[in-house]
C-alpha cells in the first residue's frame, strides 16, 4: 500500500468549488493561489499551442509508477508515449520545479505529462514565472470531463486546486490510520486504544512491562504530519494567496509535542527513521502499533525487506481522537500528483494518459500499490486488498480515514518536512524536548515562507 488523502467534511474559506467538490481550505490554501493563475487566453484557460494528434506524448514518471505508464501503453497500443524516468521530486528534491525553469527559459522541452510524488507542486506550477506561462495546465475547464473529476474522493484534489482551478489529478491518497500488531497485543492483553489520551497510557505501561517493544517512530520527516497535523496543531494553515497562519505555541500543538517527549523518553516512540537498517534489526517483531500513512501497510509492514509481518497479525483502527473531541482528524503523508502541461502539443493523448493512470482499473485497482484518489477504483481496491486474506481486521477504517484529514494543514510551496528535517530532527535525536523546541520551529516554518513570499500570519 502507499498511499491515501481524504474526501473533506466541511470548508472555511472556500474559494470557488469545483465540479460540486473541490476549492477548499486547504486548497485556496496552495501557496501560490493568486490570480496569476489565471490564463489570459485559450477556451480551456490556457494558453494552447498549435495541436498534433499524431505527435508522441513524452511522460515524465519515478520508478514506483513506470508501472503505470506499461499499464497505458498495453491498453493503449495505438498512442504513441516516451516514457522518461526521473526521481519524481522525492524527498523534497525540486527536481520537477528546477527542470521545468530550464525549459522555460529555453522556450522548449517540457514533458506533456508528468509525476510528482509532492502535495504542493500546484502551488509553483499553476502560476507565471518571470512572465513565462504557467507550466501546468488547467483541468477543469473542458480538458477533463467534469464527471471524471466528480468521481474523486471528496477532498483528494485539494492539493491540486488552486484558486478555485484544477491543475492536477491526484494518484493515490496517504491519510494517516492506527497499524497495529493484533497477534502480540491479543498475547500481551492490550486493548487497542482509542484516543491519544490511551495511547500514551499504552505506551507508559508497554515500556514498563514489555520494555523494548514500541507503539511509534518519530524519526521520519513525516513526524508532524503524523502526530501534529493530526491533533490540530496550527503550524500549516496557508489560508490563502501568499498568506499562512504559524501557531505552534498552541493547546493542540503541545499536547502532541508533551506526549511525543514522554513516549521518546521512555523508548517506545524512538526518534528512529521507519526507512534504516536500524529500525528493521531492533524493531522487527516488536512492533505493537504505529500511527502512519496507509501506504506503512506495504512499504514497512509487509516487506521483506522491513519488518515483514506474516499474515493474520496486522490490524488497522481509525485515526485517534483527543479527549473531549467527538470527531478524530488525521494528517496526510504523500500521495502522488499527475500534470498535464500546458504547453503539450497533444493535449487530447496527454488528457487520456493522466485520466487512465489515475482512474482505470488495469491499473489503480490491477497493479497501484497505493489506495487510490478516485472513488469507483478504491472501493474495488479495498476489496482486492481485504481478499488477499493479508490483514487481521477490516480495512474499513483505511477508508473512512479518508473523510478525516483535518483541513487546517496547508499545501504551500515551501515543505514542511524539509523545515522539520533541518529543525527538529537532529535536535529531538540529541535529546531536545518537542516542547520546548516548538519556538524553534516556528521561527523555523515563518523565516521559510516569507523567503517564498508569504505573509506570516
Amino acid at each position: 500500500m502507499v498511499g491515501i488523502h481524504r474526501p473533506v467534511r466541511r470548508r472555511r474559506r472556500t474559494a470557488a468549488t469545483v465540479v460540486g467538490l473541490c476549492a477548499g481550505t486547504a486548497l485556496l490554501a496552495l501557496a501560490g493561489c493568486g490570480s496569476g493563475a489565471k490564463a489570459e487566453e485559450g477556451s480551456r484557460g490556457f494558453p494552447e499551442a498549435k495541436q498534433d494528434s499524431a505527435s508522441t506524448i513524452k511522460v515524465w514518471v519515478d520508478a514506483d509508477r513506470q508501472a503505470a505508464a506499461k499499464a497505458f501503453q498495453k491498453a493503449n497500443p495505438d498512442t504513441k508515449i516516451e516514457v522518461v524516468a526521473y526521481d519524481g521530486s522525492a524527498n523534497g528534491s525540486n527536481s520537477f520545479r528546477t527542470k521545468m525553469q530550464l525549459f522555460d527559459r529555453a522556450g522548449d522541452g517540457w514533458p506533456d505529462v508528468v509525476f510528482s510524488t509532492q502535495n504542493n507542486d500546484a502551488a509553483w506550477a499553476s502560476q507565471k514565472s518571470n512572465g513565462k506561462q504557467a507550466f501546468a495546465a488547467v483541468l477543469d475547464k473542458g480538458l477533463v470531463p467534469a464527471d471524471t473529476l466528480s468521481k474523486f474522493t471528496p477532498g483528494s484534489l485539494d492539493p491540486c486546486t488552486v484558486d478555485g482551478q484544477v491543475y492536477c489529478l491526484r494518484n493515490d491518497l496517504a491519510q494517516a490510520v492506527l497499524w497495529y500488531n493484533k497477534k502480540l497485543l491479543d498475547q500481551f492483553g492490550y486493548a487497542v486504544p482509542t484516543t491519544w489520551e490511551e495511547y500514551q497510557a499504552l505506551g507508559e505501561k508497554v515500556a514498563k512491562e514489555h520494555p523494548g517493544y514500541i507503539i511509534g517512530t518519530a524519526g521520519d520527516a513525516w513526524t508532524p504530519e503524523v502526530f501534529l497535523w493530526a491533533s490540530k496543531c496550527q503550524a500549516n494553515d496557508v489560508t490563502g494567496p501568499k498568506s499562512v497562519t504559524v501557531k505552534t505555541d498552541t493547546t493542540e500543538c503541545k499536547r502532541a509535542a508533551t506526549m511525543l517527549d514522554t513516549l521518546r523518553g521512555n523508548g517506545t516512540v524512538p526518534v528512529v527513521s521507519v526507512f534504516t537498517p536500524e529500525f528493521v534489526k531492533k524493531y522487527a517483531g516488536k512492533v505493537l502499533m504505529m500511527p502512519g500513512p496507509a501506504w506503512y501497510a506495504g512499504a514497512i509492514f509487509n516487506n521483506p525487506q522491513s519488518l515483514n509481518v506474516p499474515a493474520g497479525q496486522l490490524g488497522v483502527a481509525a485515526p485517534l481522537p483527543w479527549k473531549g473531541e467527538d470527531k478524530p482528524v488525521t494528517g496526510n503523508v504523500g500521495g502522488g500528483t499527475w500534470f498535464v502541461s500546458s504547453h503539450s502539443k497533444n493535449l487530447a493523448a496527454a488528457e487520456k494518459f493522466v485520466q487512465f493512470v489515475t482512474t482505470a482499473d488495469d491499473y489503480q485497482v490491477n497493479v497501484a500499490p497505493g489506495y487510490p484518489a478516485y472513488a469507483p477504483a478504491a472501493e474495488k481496491w479495498i476489496a482486492k486488498q481485504e481478499s488477499s486474506k493479508y490483514f487481521a481486521t477490516s480495512l474499513a477504517p483505511v477508508a473512512t480515514a479518508a473523510s478525516q484529514v483535518w483541513e487546517g494543514w496547508g499545501y504551500g510551496i515551501f515543505s514542511q518536512e524539509a523545515v522539520w528535517a533541518k529543525t527538529m530532527t537532529t535536535a529531538v535525536t540529541g535529546g531536545k524536548s518537542i516542547v520546548e523546541l516548538l519556538p524553534t520551529w516556528q521561527q523555523a516554518i515563518e523565516n521559510q515562507a516569507k523567503v517564498n513570499g508569504y505573509t506570516v500570519n
